[in-house]
């Protein structure tokens, strides 16, 4: 495999603002991308019929796949809900699974669902300046929870890769969804029951 090494330092701006950057063009998704991934097929097609929502944006930088290098970049995800399950991203394994990968939130608020192979799962709630570390082997798909952008910084092994097959075929064992106007974790009712599925900590309270 040829691979590309960064022979220099390089700088490249993002708004502390809302996590866009004027020095490269953003991959964007809308709701066509991601919709078989909502819980509610019927309302998803329904929104369609109407328009089309941008869901996020993510930056890939197309670094070098190198090891020893590393990818980073902002992911911005908008407000918003189908039904009542809010606007999230796609999510993914990474391609080599023995990975972990660290966010940042800078701006809006929202929860990081995260799960493995083995069927356990967790998720962690984000607001300005606060980081979450996600283990090797755990998919994660960041989840808006707020009313305005929900807006990371993310890096991690840039010969990771990424695998979002698995995740397309799957889909999440949880979701997020808004219950008298909180965000309440629930079972994702398009998947199977999974009797070996475990949480790994209890969470008391959510944002």
């Amino acid at each position: 495999m040829n691979v590309r090494a960064i022979e220099k330092a390089f700088t490249i701006l993002f708004s502390l603002e809302n996590g866009l950057s004027t020095d490269k063009e953003s991959a964007k998704r809308h709701l066509t991308d991601v919709k078989q991934m909502f819980a509610d097929q019927e309302e998803a097609e329904a929104r369609l019929k109407k328009e089309n929502p941008l869901i996020y944006e993510f930056y890939d930088l197309g670094m070098p796949d190198a090891p020893g290098d590393l990818a980073f970049g902002t992911s911005i995800t908008y407000p918003g809900k189908i039904g009542d399950e809010y606007f999230m991203t796609k999510g993914h394994f990474h391609g080599i699974l023995e990975t972990a990968e660290v966010y940042f939130c800078f701006q809006g608020q929202g929860i990081m669902m995260m799960e493995n192979p083995e069927g356990e799962w967790d998720f962690q709630c984000l607001a300005p300046g606060k980081a979450v570390y996600v283990p090797k082997r755990f998919a994660h798909r960041s989840i808006n929870t707020g009313d305005t952008p929900f807006c990371t910084f993310f890096c991690f092994r840039a010969d990771a890769g990424h695998d979002y097959k698995t995740i397309e075929t799957k889909g999440f064992r949880k979701i997020v969804v808004d219950k008298n106007g909180e965000p309440t974790v629930v079972d994702n009712p398009r998947m199977v029951a999974c009797g070996s599925c475990r949480l790994v900590r209890r969470i008391e309270k959510m944002l």
